[in-house]
């Protein structure tokens, strides 16, 4: 007797028996109908074609749902393979014209439509299989007597058997007409394995069948496979992915009991295994079992990637399917929380790797992009802001309309959206009335419109009094010419105490090197200079993730007037040679902590379009890469060699006039001083495995 899938999919998930499963004898497609139709089956495969959907000319047969159920096809008594039985629920869609004129009341009735009716609807079913690494599709005719049906009426279901899949792979199945006359019906269904189901005796893949345990210790994920030492199988680790083709990653023939090490930054929701023994025909088993691991989750939201695309799209980048979602924001100047806006973007879960398109009228750099999962803010990227400029202070208008086109406006601050024309106490009430005569005289910027809602942008500069601001400037300018002077005469002792900002960025190959930047960042502290660098913000790079926290630094240091500064390495070399040869693409981080990597999606544009100098300054370490070493384009700012060079780095990184000479001298050397041990350390020791300080050298 056949067993329904939903009841195997029950027993599977948490009791530990085993189903057996009805038998199908030879390699034949079959399809069957319910009473009341007729239904045939096209020989061979055809193209998965769905097209655009169409309107129906008339009554027409949709498939309305889709039924699975797993059954054995045999060929022998212990050959078999498994293989999955589809139903497809039909039903009618559309009505017939209704008869006009004297008709209705009884007149002739019209040969043509009673002719149609006396006809039979017919449908072509196309159903879509895939289970990697195969996909099928085949096709159905199907017929009924459209005087025994009715618009709406369900007619019963055509049996398909079957597509023969691999144990323990997930199957997605797809199913619509030709012509398409609603959106295609899907479903996703994970198989069971040989443990789950009584097939040991009839599967021959099976009975050799590599056994993979996955087991956790520490921070480190072990694979065992336990066969016997002179088994040939095949390993592979691929992400499998619900938008888009599965992406795989690592392959490998081995023999033999095997353990494989996986470290948990590899971990991702959609990482699957794959496992078969290496002999003609043999069945593939797949588990993806980090589907729930908190690791898996936290490490794909690290990866994720947001990007604005000009003029209005949008696009999130992730090895693997999120489940999140996107609103848009006004991000007012001065900080605060980006305030939700309508229109909401689809709330269904974020499409990953595809360009997508925002529902504007027109740009704003105000605007921003949320992503957000189960209610907490992952992502936040502001529309375009290095084309569109800085936040404007802007008031952002909400029209409201209602079926009789009554309209109301309110503005969005930060206690809420406030009524024009109130009696509140902020700014948008005061000026309600100006505002009003500017939306009216078409002075806002409209952003968003539809027929009940409609978003504006209006300017609020010429609302400042300049008068005022004048003299307030002046008395600012004279407070701070007086200031300056008072440092000066002080010989800059409170510059000296702030000092310049300084960004540091490097690649993080091991950590003889990570010792070396964090001596170079701890002797530069002790100058006139504010050091940031990723090693003493971990917990931040953890939270935010190595391109936000980037951002964050480097927005942060060019505005204070600081200079970010680049120590190329060989792995540094190699990461901005791969990202120029690649064009726009981004080179993946090397680490969760590699804030270089991270960052060249952002550096290189501003050396690429003439932004560096003033803002950049490289350096690399003598002994450990040469001056030709150093891309050419990066040339275009300083670069000094450390810690030969120093008394001009230290010159370039000071504020312009200080310091004197002599004290520049003494500087340098007492920044040798603290930088020399490191150095010689890693250059007596490059890359040493053995030394369980050192770590492992990266390769590059």
């Amino acid at each position: 007797m056949p067993v329904p899938w939903f009841l195997l999919s029950l027993a599977l998930g948490r009791s530990p028996m085993v189903l057996s499963l009805e038998r199908l004898v030879g390699p034949q497609d079959t399809a069957r109908c319910s009473p009341g139709l007729s239904c045939h089956l096209w020989d061979g495969d055809v193209l998965c074609l769905p097209g655009s959907i169409v309107s129906a000319p008339g009554p027409v047969l949709v498939p309305t749902r889709l039924q699975t159920e797993l059954v054995l096809r045999c060929y022998q008594e212990t050959d078999c393979d498994l293989c999955v039985r589809v139903a497809i629920h039909l039903a009618v869609h559309g009505h017939w014209e209704e008869p006009k004129g004297e008709e209705k009341f009884g007149g002739a009735a019209d040969p043509e439509l009673e002719e149609s009716r006396n006809a039979f609807l017919q449908a072509q079913v196309v159903l879509s299989f895939q289970a990697y690494p195969t996909a099928r599709c085949v096709l159905l005719e199907v017929q009924v007597p459209a005087a025994l049906v009715q618009p709406g009426q369900s007619v019963g279901s055509v049996v398909f058997d079957c597509f023969e899949a691999a144990l323990g792979a997930e199957v997605r199945i797809w199913s619509y007409t030709q012509p398409r006359y609603q959106k295609e019906l899907n479903l996703t269904q994970h198989l069971p394995d040989c443990k789950g189901l009584e097939v040991r005796d009839s599967i021959q893949s099976c009975w050799a069948l590599p056994w993979l345990n996955v087991s956790a210790d520490g921070d480190d994920v072990h694979l065992v496979l336990d066969v016997s030492e002179d088994q040939r199988f095949g390993l592979s680790l691929y992400w499998n992915q619900v938008q888009g083709p599965t992406k795989p990653w690592w392959h490998r023939n081995l023999t033999g009991p095997q353990t494989i090490t996986l470290n948990h930054t590899d971990l991702f929701p959609c990482l699957c295994i794959q496992v078969w023994p290496l002999e003609p025909d043999s069945v593939r088993t797949s588990i993806c079992p980090f589907r729930e691991d908190p690791r898996a989750h936290r490490n794909l939201w690290r990866a994720a990637r947001l990007q604005l695309l000009p003029p209005r799209g949008w696009r999130l980048d992730a090895p693997c399917s999120l489940p999140a979602e996107a609103t848009l924001c006004w991000q007012a100047p001065g900080g605060g929380p980006c305030q939700s806006l309508v229109p909401p973007l689809p709330p269904a879960n974020v499409t990953v790797n595809k360009a997508l398109e925002l529902p504007l009228l027109n740009v704003h750099p105000n605007l921003c992009v949320q992503v957000s999962s189960w209610e907490k803010l992952q992502l936040q990227e502001c529309l375009w802001v290095d084309s569109l400029g800085p936040l404007k202070d802007d008031m952002l208008l909400v029209e409201t309309r209602d079926p009789h086109n009554n309209r109301s406006l309110c503005a969005l601050e930060p206690s809420g959206c406030t009524p024009l024309l109130s009696r509140a106490s902020t700014r948008a009430a005061r000026l309600g009335e100006q505002l009003l005569q500017d939306l009216q005289s078409g002075q806002c910027l409209q952003l968003w419109d539809d027929d009940l809602r409609a978003l504006w942008a209006c300017p609020m500069d010429k609302y400042v009094h300049q008068r005022w601001a004048l003299v307030w400037l002046a008395c600012l300018l004279f407070v701070a010419v007086l200031f300056l002077l008072f440092l000066f005469r002080k010989d800059q002792v409170k510059a000296a105490t702030r000092g310049r900002a300084a960004l540091l960025l490097y690649s993080a190959e091991d950590s003889g090197f990570e010792r070396l930047v964090s001596a170079l960042a701890s002797a530069l502290c002790q100058l006139p200079l504010r050091v940031a660098v990723d090693l003493w913000s971990r917990r931040e790079l953890s939270a935010q993730g190595p391109l936000a926290w980037f951002h964050a630094q480097r927005r942060q240091t060019l505005q204070e007037g600081g200079v970010v500064v680049l120590l190329f390495s060989p792995g540094a070399v190699v990461l901005c040679r791969e990202w120029l040869q690649d064009g726009a693409s981004t080179p993946a981080p090397q680490g969760p902590h590699d804030a270089f990597a991270a960052s060249l999606s952002c550096v290189l544009p501003d050396f690429l379009q003439g932004r560096a100098p003033g803002r950049y300054v490289g350096a690399y370490f003598d002994g450990l890469l040469h001056s030709d070493a150093v891309p050419a384009l990066f040339r275009s700012v300083p670069v000094f060699s450390l810690p030969s060079q120093l008394p001009g780095f230290l010159r370039t990184l000071q504020e312009p006039g200080d310091p004197r000479p002599g004290l520049l001298r003494e500087r340098a050397r007492l920044v040798s001083q603290a930088l020399q041990p490191a150095l010689d350390q890693l250059l007596k020791a490059p890359g040493d495995p053995g030394d369980p300080e050192d770590g492992t050298r990266d390769g590059t």
